[in-house]
């Protein structure tokens, strides 16, 4: 069909009625119908396809000194397992499901710590040592010796918790703010000098506390417990929110602030000679009296950090009696703190196997999940013990169990952690792993799903760059050689904020973000990769139409063309949908029912397998990665086609194209630019194309009854090509183009 629209008379359509324009706008065909561009502005089609004019070129450099990248499949595209509902591993740990969730074609496997999210120490063995075998207490050191089947393991809540909230939940509370005389929070021992062999100062500890707005206060009562604080400050800030925007701001001490001889007990301060407005009050602790606390002096961790019962804030009346701003709850009605460090001090008595299982080791390495493939494998740190941590990779060795890398805690960003602290842990945990297990490779931090470099309060240097200040740690101590690898989630856009044109945006979130990395001094040799991804924190209809299938497409050929070196997508196993704020959706590739029985696939499955079975190679042999560029763009200039091109194995050149176009198809020509002129050489021969898209998959919602249909699958043709070749790319679709190439 010839291309007849009159864009003269098309203009014209202000003149007419709306009903008018509603008429005219139906009769025209798709594609000619305007469409909003990125900004969701109404503009008329860029360019328009025919049979027998292609609407666009797709050039290809694949000058050989010009590959950006190279990966292995079987180590770059992976997925992930997290803690599991309680009674939910039986059911997923079936032969079925994991032969159906491996369907997806995603090769290794890592597995998410969820226990030190939920502030949680985590017995990754059931079965071990306390260290006051009496009253199992203390701190717990997992057996690594082989002995019976791991099937199960559980959180152990911490009593001595701080923080009423972090980034990873909204469960439980503080023990600053719970109103209990008889509890505490204390700090992490492993922060002081007897394991950092560094003074205290340069580790210090704090605690801030949120009055939600700000309030007046003059006074500020600390109930102090062993050990206590000598010498602190107590500090304000001035600017917007001090733990989610640390730089727009700055911490001042108040004018009775400093202290230099605390004497620990009930502790009151008279901050200043009138009432001040404040919002985050912090105190800043950098010695300690190094007393011990209420579990006896039987183990020196009992008497190293600082411990706090209750603080209370707020102005005096006329009688001189406190009036108490604080709100003193054992639940998150509490007045919010957050702190610094958490001691992973626990008891047997504060088991938690109702919070989730985190599947117990030698299930998860004899099932098949891992697909025969080396595994990443976390340890706990943030709440963790050394010598725990280096059991349980000895543990792994012993088994025969195939260890790619070991992950170093999990979020530090997300638990306020600051990064001095976080690296002081590092090398510690480090070393006692390395002690038992030589060829272990460590690193992380393994970052929460941010776009930006993350920032913390600037240190005495003015650096606010957390990623930077870890990296300067490990180097000043000459150990970093320890960190083999950087690791980093990816959930990039919040759920609520979903829309189509965001599409654009991801090639250029995960390229710069890789390069915040870079600039804040990660080596060039230290590899990264993304081991919890998916395209939103939070549950969304985006995650199972077609825009999650795009996105996924989008977010592995960026990652991979950018220098990446590996991705692991979130989850493998099914889980029923649930609601969310444009829709019902699921993180996975399967719609599932309430028992985890796998209705249907959904949009990213399909994505899935085009990209780990027919984009690449299955297997372990290199790919390597080039650029491309093409001349479809819209109105704002944005490409239509994301396009992803590796030179495989097998001698072919495969193209992942996404068409970002909701309504329009297109009619590309394919260009291969050797280095000996443009358009040099051109597919030829049999061409392989694998199409899914918005004619073969479309989401309908209709609450937890929402499904596809159509669903799939996607459509595989072949043609014989040559220089004047043109391929049809469907609207919001994902088309692989797979063939040899010969010179023109």
């Amino acid at each position: 069909m010839k291309n007849n629209y009159d864009s003269k008379s098309f203009s014209r359509r202000k003149f007419l009625s709306g009903a008018a324009i509603a008429a005219a706008y139906s009769a025209l065909p798709r594609w000619l119908r305007p469409r909003p561009d990125k900004d969701g502005k109404m503009t008329g089609p860029a360019k328009f396809v025919t049979p027998e004019s292609p609407a666009g070129t797709i050039h290809v450099d694949v000058l050989a000194s010009r590959a950006t990248n190279t990966f292995t499949p079987h180590s770059a595209l992976g997925t992930s397992i997290d803690i599991l509902p309680y009674g939910a591993v039986d059911k997923l740990y079936s032969e079925p499901l994991i032969k159906e969730s491996l369907s997806a074609g995603w090769g290794p496997m890592t597995y998410r710590q969820n226990t030190e999210l939920k502030i949680a120490a985590w017995h990754w063995n059931p079965t071990g040592s306390w260290s006051n075998p009496e009253n199992k207490s203390g701190y717990f050191i997992g057996d690594s010796e082989p002995a019976g089947f791991i099937r199960h393991s559980y959180g152990y809540p911490l009593p001595h918790r701080g923080n009423t909230r972090n980034n990873g939940t909204l469960a439980g509370y503080s023990r600053i703010t719970d109103g209990n005389p008889d509890t505490y929070w204390k700090s992490n021992p492993y922060l002081t000098r007897h394991f950092t062999g560094e003074d205290d100062a340069l580790h210090p500890q704090w605690v801030v506390i949120d009055l939600g707005a700000e309030q007046p206060i003059e006074v500020l009562d600390i109930d102090w417990t062993d050990p206590y604080a000598i010498k602190f400050e107590v500090q304000s800030w001035t600017g917007s929110d001090a733990m989610g925007s640390p730089t727009a701001g700055v911490w001042s001490t108040f004018p009775n602030g400093i202290i230099e001889d605390g004497k620990g007990g009930k502790q009151r301060l008279k901050l200043c000679l009138t009432p001040t407005k404040v919002r985050f009050v912090r105190i800043l602790m950098t010695t300690s009296s190094n007393t011990y606390d209420s579990h006896g002096t039987s183990d020196i961790r009992n008497s190293l950090g600082y411990a706090i019962r209750e603080i209370r804030a707020g102005t005096l009346n006329n009688d001189g009696k406190l009036v108490d701003i604080i709100q003193h709850s054992p639940d998150q009605n509490q007045t919010a703190t957050y702190c610094s460090s958490i001691d992973p001090w626990h008891s047997v008595s504060d088991l938690d196997e109702h919070g989730g299982d985190q599947t117990g080791f030698d299930l998860f390495f004899t099932s098949g999940v891992t697909n025969n493939l080396p595994a990443i494998i976390p340890i706990a740190m943030i709440y963790g013990n050394p010598e725990d941590a280096a059991a349980e990779i000895a543990y792994l060795k012993k088994r025969g169990y195939q260890v790619s890398h070991v992950e170093m805690g999990e979020e530090p960003d997300g638990q306020y952690f600051m990064p001095e602290d976080y690296a002081a842990l590092y090398l510690q945990f480090a070393a006692a792993i390395h002690r038992l297990v030589p060829d272990a490779k460590l690193g992380g931090p393994v970052f929460t799903g941010v776009n930006e470099d993350i920032k913390v309060w600037p240190d005495a240097r003015g650096r606010t760059s957390w990623l930077g200040r870890f990296l300067d740690y490990l180097k000043s101590h000459g150990r970093i050689s320890d960190l083999a690898f950087m690791s980093f989630e990816h959930y990039p856009f919040a759920p609520c904020e979903v829309t189509w044109n965001r599409l654009y945006e991801e090639p250029k979130l995960m390229s710069h973000i890789m390069q915040v990395w870079r600039d804040d001094g990660l080596p060039e040799n230290v590899p990264m990769l993304v081991t919890e991804s998916n395209l939103s924190w939070s549950l969304d209809q985006s995650f199972v139409d077609m825009f999650g299938a795009l996105w996924l497409a989008e977010y592995a050929g960026t990652l991979l063309t950018s220098g990446g070196a590996a991705l692991f997508y979130f989850q493998f196993f099914p889980f029923p949908l649930h609601p969310g704020c444009h829709g019902w959706g699921t993180f996975g590739v399967f719609n599932a029912g309430s028992n985890h029985e796998i209705k249907q696939f959904t949009s990213q499955y399909f994505a899935a397998r085009l990209i780990n079975l027919e984009w690449v190679k299955p297997g372990d042999e290199i790919h390597k990665t080039y650029r491309s560029s093409n001349d479809l763009q819209d109105s704002s200039g944005e490409d239509l086609l994301a396009v992803y091109v590796v030179e495989r194995p097998d001698g072919l050149w495969s193209l992942m194209i996404v068409n970002r176009d909701q309504e329009n198809s297109y009619a590309i020509r394919v260009a291969f630019d050797t280095g000996e002129g443009k358009n040099a050489a051109h597919f030829s021969g049999p061409v392989t194309i694998v199409t899914f898209g918005s004619d073969q998959y479309e989401w309908h919602s209709e609450g937890p009854n929402s499904s596809a249909q159509p669903d799939g699958p996607a459509v595989t043709s072949t043609i014989q090509a040559d220089s004047k070749s043109s391929f049809t790319l469907p609207r919001a679709s994902i088309t692989i183009l797979r063939g040899k190439i010969e010179r023109n």
